[in-house]
């Protein structure tokens, strides 16, 4: 025996139906956008990874030609025969390896510095936020970062002269102090994520503030000490104008400034010039491969706490 369906059951199953075909369309076509939306990106981000890739390219098959084929007009061709003979001539002519180790010694000190005394002062700045000095500096600091160096390059020229600091110890002195600002800016949105309970806990144990910050907070702040790290590096090692105005014995420059001496002097020299710009690249390259992932962790911490 059939029963007959209430009238208002059948229509709410309709108007169910109906609803359920509906956000099945919209969903539909919101994944459709989402993948249009994603193809797009990929495409961006490929166009921008070829203006990475093919220079890189370009700067090894030039530096592995022989003089003839770098001036053949066609330098993207793969080098035949292959020639690595013209990193020795880079190694000789350019004055590479005194370079090398000024640049290493000037970099290092540079990522050194920045880190103790851009912790030190971010420390001291978020711990003491409420006291208008630690505040008022934060902000003086961040001012500093819209400040070039051009603008001041004529003051620095004449103090450092002043000072006997004319040489790369200079260089790494302001290198440190340029780097302080956008240091200090990691730094304090980093501290802000650590909670204030673990020091206390630490000061009952009978632990001083330089205590509390050696060996507590600062083991805590590794992903950004790789972060400010990578940054300060970059900075020192491919900065040509500084050591250029800075230095004044031509025989203590850095490598950009040497390779910009080279290049004047050797202009039709392109497979010894790209050689040399190979290894001055081989530093940073190996430094940001493996410290990116500590770059990454650490930006995205300080962000988003």
């Amino acid at each position: 025996m059939a029963v007959a369906a209430d009238p208002a059951t059948v229509e709410a199953a309709a108007k169910g139906a109906r609803r359920n075909e509906g956000h099945q369309h919209t969903g539909g076509a919101v994944s459709g956008r989402a993948s249009r939306s994603a193809w797009a990106l990929t495409g961006v981000l490929l166009l921008c990874g070829l203006t990475v890739v093919l220079p890189l390219y370009l700067t090894v098959t030039m530096a592995f030609k022989t003089p003839e084929q770098s001036v053949d007009g066609n330098g993207f061709s793969l080098p035949a025969p292959f020639n690595p003979g013209s990193f020795a001539d880079a190694w000789n002519l350019v004055g590479f390896p005194t370079a090398f180790v000024i640049s290493v010694v000037v970099a290092a000190a540079s990522v050194a510095g920045a880190i103790v005394l851009a912790s030190l002062a971010a420390y001291a700045i978020v711990r003491n936020w409420e006291n208008k000095l630690f505040k008022y500096s934060y902000f003086y600091l961040l001012a500093a970062m819209f400040i070039p160096f051009p603008v001041i390059a004529l003051p620095q020229v004449k103090l450092t002269a002043f000072l006997s600091l004319d040489n790369p110890a200079g260089v790494a002195v302001l290198h440190i102090l340029f780097q302080l600002s956008f240091s200090v800016l990691l730094y304090s949105a980093f501290l802000r994520s650590i909670p204030e309970e673990l020091e206390e806990s630490a000061r009952l144990d009978g632990a001083t503030t330089w205590q509390v910050f050696w060996k507590l907070v600062f083991p805590l702040l590794a992903p950004m000490n790789a972060t400010v790290g990578i940054f300060a590096f970059l900075a020192a090692w491919n900065d040509f104008m500084m050591p250029s105005l800075i230095t004044s014995n031509p025989d203590l420059q850095t490598i950009p400034v040497i390779q910009q001496i080279f290049q004047s002097s050797f202009s039709t020299d392109y497979n010894v010039a790209f050689a040399s710009y190979l290894m001055a690249m081989a530093p940073t390259i190996i430094v940001y491969v493996f410290a990116q992932r500590w770059v990454m962790s650490g930006v995205t911490r300080g962000a988003i706490k």
